[in-house]
């Protein structure tokens, strides 16, 4: 697909994008990631899936975008990145144990269309100490992602089971991607 754009910075979904062979440029747009006042995680992954490919497609008019965005729900509570690593270990202490849910929802855009899908992959989380905990945080993997930690990292160990997409969890789900970009073809 000529002038296709990936409207994220994520060497992850970088990665995943290549793993299936497609060739495409990176525009990283700058948009407000805030959660609305009784906004679903659904509704809220869609939402910030859509705004980026719009921010890409403002200045690449011409452009198929494919935007992306992951966050975990709780108990019905969102997620997010860690902001310290205080933070990181309250998730952690919250997800431990426990399953959990993993959002993303995935755009694909350009100017005469606008097609989105959410994603859903629940994980399970295995007990983690507060040893793991410290060993873990050293990594340096936790900063920047959802939940705190990367699945395809050294997080996998404490992940003995998922269901639902892998590389949903990792941040962009292939098959349904792949289908919304062959949507564009037709």
């Amino acid at each position: 697909m000529a002038n296709l754009i990936l409207a994220s910075s994520s060497a992850r979904r970088k990665e995943l994008l290549e793993q299936v062979g497609l060739s495409f440029d990176i525009f990283s747009p700058d948009v407000d990631e805030s959660v609305r006042a009784d906004e679903s995680i659904d509704a809220y992954v869609k939402r910030l899936a859509e705004a980026k490919a719009q921010a890409v497609l403002t200045q690449c008019p011409n452009a198929t975008v494919i935007a992306a965005d992951t966050s975990l729900s709780l108990d019905g509570q969102i997620i997010g990145k860690p902001e310290s690593k205080q933070h990181a270990f309250e998730i952690w202490t919250a997800l431990s144990g426990r399953q959990h849910h993993v959002f993303s929802g995935v755009c694909v855009a350009n100017a005469k269309q606008v097609k989105s899908r959410v994603v859903t992959t629940v994980v399970y989380l295995q007990h983690l100490s507060h040893a793991d905990m410290e060993k873990y945080w050293a990594t340096g993997e936790p900063v920047g992602k959802a939940g705190g930690y990367a699945i395809q990292g050294y997080a996998a160990q404490f992940i003995p089971a998922i269901t639902g997409s892998y590389s949903n969890v990792v941040g962009l789900p292939l098959y349904e991607t792949l289908q919304l970009l062959a949507e564009f073809q037709n």
